[in-house]
């Protein structure tokens, strides 16, 4: 009996050594070609079909037919504006207009819709074979955005899932390779966060507002997230209630800069000096030495009028 298990499993052994050397193959056949024609050039699908016959668990293998997907379905194109930003980019040039207006240029991304939900379709896909691997979830949320543009719906609601996933988490996620605790985590939902405020639309600052109050609530220990909240009322221009949010995190922490600044300026466009210099003195106690020189100065400035 002893003999014959050991055959069983030196054959399985055999079985997985074969599918991890023939993927070796394969990969080093879809980096050669891709170095040559492109993610998505002519023979790339080829080698990803038969790739995937030989091993269709391979990490390798399915993040490479998600970019196929992605670079065969996008396409580039070149908008003016007359406004400095558009959906968060820079531009590629500026030039003037017939008027003498400055006219801005910017590149965008579009991509067709049937290639887009193959790739999204082939990230599930590995998302569920690796379900500790937060860089698959990051291109998900990435790839989201970037189709969405200025109306990140899939995207808030694809990260809100994930925000509530990663608070009841325990065990430490695998990115790239690396083992990282919650407090990446954090940092991450975060990025997003700026992510929906840069792209500068009411339809992104909402959903900067709404994963903002959401990330709150799952946790309450950081001040990053309550910020957020103060940040959207201030641009929106809701002074009263940033200040409110900016409070509530200095009643915590009393030194924190994000809250502290943004105080001098929410009472600064209220044109309330008493309030200003409140919050001055207390960028003079805790900003670095050139903030705390600045903001002494205009302490003796706004009590001189």
């Amino acid at each position: 009996m002893r003999r014959v298990f050991y055959v069983l499993v030196m054959c399985l052994a055999s079985v997985l050594s074969y599918a991890q050397n023939t993927s070796d193959i394969y990969e080093r056949r879809y980096q050669l070609i891709t170095g040559q024609v492109g993610p998505a050039g002519l023979g790339v699908e080829t080698v990803l079909n038969a790739w995937e016959k030989a091993d269709s668990t391979d990490i390798r293998m399915l993040m490479g037919r998600f970019r196929f997907y992605l670079a065969k379905g996008q396409t580039t194109d070149v908008v003016a504006k007359h406004e400095k930003r558009y959906l968060g980019l820079s531009p590629i040039l500026s030039l003037k207009d017939s008027l003498g207006r400055e006219v801005y240029y910017f590149q965008e991304t579009n991509y067709d819709e049937e290639c887009f939900g193959l790739a999204v379709k082939t990230l599930d896909k590995a998302i569920a074979l690796y379900p500790d691997r937060l860089d698959l979830r990051a291109h998900k949320a990435n790839i989201y955005i970037t189709f969405e543009k200025g109306s990140p719906d899939m995207a808030l609601d694809y990260l809100v899932s994930l925000a509530d996933e990663g608070a009841a988490r325990k065990e430490d996620w695998d990115f790239d390779g690396q083992k990282q605790d919650v407090e990446f985590f954090k940092d991450a939902m975060q990025e997003y966060c700026y992510n929906f405020f840069n792209i500068g639309t009411p339809s992104a600052r909402n959903a900067f507002l709404k994963l903002s109050q959401h990330l709150n609530k799952l946790f309450p220990d950081r001040a990053d997230f309550l910020n957020n909240i103060g940040s959207y009322y201030l641009v929106t221009e809701n002074y009263k209630n940033a200040l409110k949010c900016y409070s509530k995190v200095l009643k915590k922490y009393p030194d924190d800069l994000t809250a502290i600044q943004n105080c001098v300026l929410a009472s600064r466009l209220m044109k309330n000096p008493k309030l200003e210099i409140k919050y001055l003195q207390m960028m003079a106690e805790y900003a670095p030495e050139k903030d705390a020189i600045a903001a002494k100065a205009r302490i003796a400035g706004l009590s001189r009028k």
